[in-house]
C-alpha cells in the first residue's frame, strides 16, 4: 500500500493522531534494540552454516 492510499483511506486527521502517540512513546531501551536486531537479521531464527572445508592433500 503507497503512501497516498493509506492516506486516502485512514485520512489526515487519523494519521496526525498516529503520529502525535508515536512521538509520546519512549525510546526503546539498549535490551530491546538488541532484542530486535537479532529478529530483523535472522527473521527465522536461522544462521547459515559454513561448508565443510576440503583440505588439500
Amino acid at each position: 500500500m503507497t503512501r497516498e492510499e493509506r492516506r486516502r483511506l485512514l485520512g489526515d486527521e487519523v494519521i496526525a493522531e498516529i503520529h502525535a502517540r508515536v512521538a509520546e512513546a519512549p525510546p526503546p531501551t539498549p535490551e530491546v534494540i538488541a532484542v530486535l536486531r537479532r529478529i530483523l537479521t535472522r527473521p527465522a531464527g536461522r544462521t547459515a552454516v559454513a561448508a565443510p572445508v576440503k583440505r588439500a592433500a
